[in-house]
């Protein structure tokens, strides 16, 4: 751990706590608010210069420190997001394929272009016959070495047009979407919800058009694709659909929400992702266990420096950049 009295700037690599709202590079530009005047990843002699003749601190160029993220999070998701400062930024590609660990809940019953919470309703399918010992017995199938197929509503592009583009705007796709080879360390169901929670569907819907736009996109390569609602037989606006929490550790590359939505129709159902948490992501994690894991930093800290970053203790470091000397990995 590097000391206070330390001399010149240090490139590091830390792991912050995401919370659940903001896109992984809108904290990625608030760290770096804070970073880029900091002699603890400054030079002295680049924050003197940004002084300028006021002798005020204000904002130094953006090529003050170079900073980056190992791996974005969608908005929904929280957990793990792995920062690298000046040099650690070259680091930064390790953990795109680094082994990861995600907590997640899904939700039967209903499915999203998305395959999360943040999207529309595609469809509605039955959820009331699924049971504990299905869920963990289908959850066989997913683990190990599999194949899997990235959501059509997806940013990856096909013959240079975003997937969800095709499904958008009913344009036939030019060959099936590819399959991706994944490893699925591990997958455990960890607690049974059932009805006893407050998720429910996205109120969001698809029009019947745009049901129809995204069927004739799909059936281009698979003429047994079908978009339709499925209606429980016996079911009424009044029920709370099924939900449960899955733990994984996955390889570089895998779709958590692919895996809760392929589940669902293995069920028989369908389904979508709730709640995402990355709970490790290499040696960051938010509960270090194994020898060499770093703790990671909570966003209050960053959240409160940014409203006033309160005066520098006897060593020259103010609390936020103790919290990150406390945890960060040093990189030379």
């Amino acid at each position: 751990m590097p000391k206070d009295s330390q001399s010149g700037p240090i490139s590091a690599l830390f792991g912050v706590v995401k919370p659940s709202g903001p896109t992984s590079m809108a904290l990625v530009n608030d760290v770096k608010k804070l970073v880029a005047n900091s002699p603890l990843f400054v030079e002295e002699s680049k924050l003197a210069k940004k002084a300028g003749k006021s002798g005020r601190k204000g904002k130094y160029g953006r090529d003050a420190v170079k900073i980056g993220q190992g791996g974005t999070l969608d908005p929904l998701a929280d957990g793990v997001l792995v920062i690298g400062v000046g040099k650690g930024t070259k680091k930064l590609s390790q953990f795109l394929d680094c082994v990861k660990e995600y907590r997640t809940t899904c939700l039967l019953g209903c499915e999203t272009d998305t395959y999360d919470s943040e999207g529309k309703q595609v469809r509605t399918a039955p959820w009331q016959h699924v049971t504990r010992e299905q869920v963990e017995k289908a959850l066989e199938q997913f683990r190990g070495e599999i194949e899997q197929v990235p959501p059509v509503f997806s940013a990856l592009k096909m013959d240079g047009i975003a997937l969800y583009e095709y499904a958008r705007k009913g344009i036939p796709l030019p060959r099936p979407i590819e399959k991706r080879k994944v490893t699925v360390h591990s997958l455990d169901l960890i607690e049974w919800k059932g009805s006893d929670h407050s998720f429910r569907w996205p109120e969001k819907k698809f029009t019947k058009e745009e049901q129809e736009a995204m069927e004739k996109a799909l059936k281009s390569v698979d003429d047994s694709v079908s978009i339709k609602d499925e209606p429980e037989a016996d079911s009424s606006t009044s029920q709370v659909p099924t939900a449960f929490v899955l733990r994984m550790k996955v390889s570089g590359g895998t779709y958590v929400r692919s895996i809760v939505h392929d589940l669902a129709h293995a069920l028989g159902s369908a389904g979508h992702v709730v709640t995402l948490t990355r709970s490790r992501q290499g040696s960051f994690a938010l509960e270090p266990t194994e020898e060499g894991d770093r703790a990671c930093i909570p966003w209050e800290v960053f959240e409160e420096a940014l409203k006033d970053e309160g005066e520098p203790d006897a060593g020259g470091r103010k609390k936020w950049e103790r919290e990150v000397l406390d945890k960060l990995e040093v990189v030379s």
